[in-house]
């Protein structure tokens, strides 16, 4: 059963980010609840079993990937994190969470879902699953992390009303002034 993740996060929420991390970002408990609170859409399984994340385009939110994605799109659901614990993995719980964040979106007027995956570290998991979901490659990025130490994210987009894909790959750098007016919704 999926269930909203707040207003206030369970300390087994903010156990379940910090477990994977290195993947997402380190987050404290202050930060976590602030995310929520902000978010288009925050929900979980289980007290703690699954996490999802994600916001529209009009979300106060800082995240270098989030800004990237507003530089590009006019309207568009970022995912800011998903994790799964690693005694449920393989269960199909992130594609539960996925789903429940398109009929969302679809319901909001949305068309675009976008998120980024790690490049560098790689993340072929990741990649994997999204690539199943339907998700394409739109562009790329080196982003700085708070330890120093530097990756490198592929960008990804989904089209959810038509379930179309949106293809087109977008090689500008972050933070750049280019909007492709084809690829803006």
């Amino acid at each position: 059963m999926i269930l909203e993740a707040g207003p206030v996060p369970s300390a087994a929420l903010l156990a379940l980010n910090q477990a994977d991390a290195d993947r997402l970002s380190p987050l404290t408990a202050e930060r976590l609840t602030a995310l929520i609170g902000r978010a288009f859409m925050a929900c979980r399984i289980g007290e703690a079993d699954a996490l999802l994340i994600a916001f529209d385009q009009d979300a106060d939110y800082d995240s270098p990937n989030f800004l990237w994605f507003r530089a590009r799109c006019r309207r568009f659901v970022y995912i800011d994190r998903v994790v799964v614990d690693p005694a449920c993995r393989g269960r199909g719980l992130a594609r539960h969470l996925y789903a429940a964040l398109f009929a969302r979106a679809a319901e909001a007027g949305h068309d675009r879902v976008v998120c980024e995956v790690n490049q560098v570290p790689p993340n072929p998991g990741s990649d994997a699953f999204h690539a199943a979901l339907g998700f394409a490659p739109v562009g790329t990025a080196a982003i700085a992390t708070a330890t120093g130490n530097g990756k490198i994210v592929r960008y990804l987009s989904r089209t959810i009303e038509s379930g179309t894909i949106e293809s087109r790959t977008i090689d500008a750098p972050p933070y750049s002034a280019a909007r492709p007016s084809d690829w803006r919704s």
